[in-house]
């Protein structure tokens, strides 16, 4: 009977989890960064590698970073959201293209469109996990002092960026 029990408390044990695990949304994955200083990186410009961009030379404006890819299906499927978001002009937009080859990324950005104001390259990932970047897409928004206030993990749609981008992007941008 005994041998019996260990099974059937193990097999529960484990129904359990899984049943939590289903409930949780993977795009509320939560970052230790939210409310501290970006990480700092400086990065070779994808269009000028001889050129390098910091965190620090976006201190006084907010700004986002997207994270993507060539290589990235559902970066694909933010994109043409992320172009149409980048008309308006409302805030400054970094792209992070990560572990890329550049020549395809110069191609991919050249063919479907450009909403960047710049991109860097981190072409070993070394950036990325400075970030805690799960995958890609993943997009960080950062106000003028520098803190990471947000981090949405998955592709940008529509919805996303009236909901929730413009209106904090709105808020930081009117405080000091």
């Amino acid at each position: 009977m005994f041998k019996y029990i260990i099974p059937l408390v193990l097999f529960i044990v484990l129904a359990v989890f899984l049943a939590l695990g289903l409930k949780l949304k993977p795009n509320e994955i939560p970052s230790p960064l939210l409310n501290k200083p970006a990480p700092v990186f400086s990065a070779p410009k994808l269009n000028d590698s001889n050129v390098k961009l910091s965190p620090t030379d976006l201190k006084g404006k907010v700004w986002m970073l997207n994270v993507w890819a060539s290589w990235c299906v559902s970066c694909r499927e933010e994109h043409p959201v992320l172009n149409q978001f980048a008309q308006q002009k409302v805030v400054t937009l970094i792209g992070l293209n990560y572990k890329d080859d550049p020549v395809a990324a110069k191609n991919w950005l050249s063919t479907l469109g450009n909403p960047y104001n710049d991109s860097v390259m981190d072409a070993d990932g070394r950036i990325g996990i400075d970030w805690g970047v799960y995958g890609v897409p993943e997009t960080f928004v950062i106000d003028k002092q520098g803190i990471v206030r947000y981090k949405h993990t998955g592709p940008v749609t529509e919805d996303d960026v009236n909901t929730k981008f413009l209106r904090l992007i709105d808020k930081l941008q009117a405080e000091s």
